[in-house]
């Protein structure tokens, strides 16, 4: 399994019993869709390593208490600590109306209501306070606010959103 078929689910943050048990921090809003995993995806030095689950619980909000196959001690725990966990991407939920993951929206063409067609997103910029698309607008780089209040329709047929962004925004990059 590839990253790029995966999504990022969380990350191991400590060990929770001499068994071998585990707590994983779920990057999610909905942390119970993950408590009855079979299976998860460990990254281990760059390469994804499936691990097969025998019990998992939530715990404590957004913790997921881990018991894995074959990690039976401290010793084995240890080395899954700070480890990125993931998932196949057709696990995720569908999403519907202006809702959407950011790796799906890649290469959907971005207009906005005044001024038409402004580019194509290139990737999604979450390092910032504000999440940001980044557009290719004929070789130009535009960053745009991913804000609530600016998405008017996501087009998932079309690729398409439509955005009302404030006036000036985009001819800040024009100019």
């Amino acid at each position: 399994m590839k990253k790029e078929d995966c999504f990022y689910l969380g990350k191991i943050v400590k060990k929770y019993s001499f068994k071998g048990e585990l707590l994983a921090k779920l990057d999610t809003d909905e942390p119970e869709l993950y408590d009855s995993l079979d299976a998860v995806f460990v990254d281990l030095k760059g390469h994804l390593v499936p691990f097969f689950i025998e019990n998992s619980q939530l715990h404590k909000s957004n913790l997921l208490r881990l018991k894995l196959e074959d990690v039976s001690n401290e010793g084995d725990a240890d080395a899954l600590l700070k480890c990125d966990l993931y998932l196949p991407l057709d696990l995720l939920p569908p999403l519907e109306g202006n809702k959407f993951y950011f790796h799906e929206v890649i290469g959907f063409k971005i207009s906005d209501k005044s001024f038409g067609e402004v580019g194509i997103i290139k990737a999604v910029n979450d390092t910032t306070a504000q999440a940001l698309f980044e557009v290719d607008r004929d070789g130009t780089e535009l960053l745009i606010p991913m804000h609530d209040e600016f998405i008017l329709e996501l087009n998932r047929k079309d690729k398409t959103i439509l955005m009302d962004l404030p006036d000036g925004l985009i001819d800040l990059y024009l100019e």
